[in-house]
């Protein structure tokens, strides 16, 4: 087992092309929710995130990704079979998983981690909606940068992953300041005692933020 958490960023076609992806791997409960997709192509995204996460567990721990005991609890609710990503017989490993049109995410590891990823394309950036999620020195920064759009989504990703690790809620984000950290990152960073691995790609902007220890060093 890995000591690191594992983080990996790829396309729907990418992972749906690999010999091992089966959807028999998900279980009856996600198998069903992913048939209540309307359009194909979000049903795609579903079943390659969940099998991605699979896949990021069994790497980790060293096991087949049949042995991968997946399930989800909502934090709110209580709930299984939507919410936080977990397995159900190893509470000390965290997992955490993102989709967005063609592109997922997911992360494996032995400390909380959260992932995001998000599409870079046109996106509005009016004041009512930066109020809704950022603080007031994260959006003089975002406005002045020479890509808004690009700025906005770094910033909205490691929410989202703040999210994911339980350093936020939705309605906490326009409080939860990352002012500090830089809009044009390099590849791994930290802040405090997160951990970031940050990437942008030519269709997307991703995060991976993890908890780690100082004697662990770097994502």
């Amino acid at each position: 087992m890995s000591h690191h958490p594992l983080a990996l960023l790829a396309t729907t076609a990418e992972v749906l092309a690999r010999p091992d992806a089966d959807e028999r791997l998900l279980s009856d409960v996600e198998r069903e929710r992913a048939d209540r997709f309307r359009r194909p192509s979000d049903r795609d995204d579903y079943l390659a995130a969940h099998l991605l996460v699979r896949y990021c567990a069994a790497a980790h721990l060293g096991i087949d990704p049949a042995e991968v005991a997946f399930g989800q609890q909502c934090p709110g609710c209580g709930r299984t079979g939507h919410g936080r990503p977990l397995l159900t017989d190893r509470p000390g490993t965290h997992l955490s998983l993102s989709h967005t049109g063609g592109i997922i995410a997911a992360a494996a590891g032995p400390v909380p981690v959260g992932v995001d990823v998000e599409h870079l394309g046109a996106r509005a950036n009016d004041p009512a909606a930066l109020g809704h999620v950022l603080t007031p020195a994260e959006t003089e920064l975002i406005r002045s940068h020479p890509d808004p759009t690009r700025a906005f989504l770094r910033q909205w990703v490691r929410k989202e992953a703040m999210i994911k690790l339980g350093r936020a809620t939705l309605d906490t984000l326009p409080q939860l300041d990352l002012s500090a950290l830089p809009l044009d990152p390099p590849v791994r960073h930290r802040h405090g005692d997160l951990h970031y691995l940050e990437l942008t790609t030519p269709d997307a902007v991703f995060t991976a933020a993890a908890t780690l220890p100082p004697e662990l060093g770097e994502l």
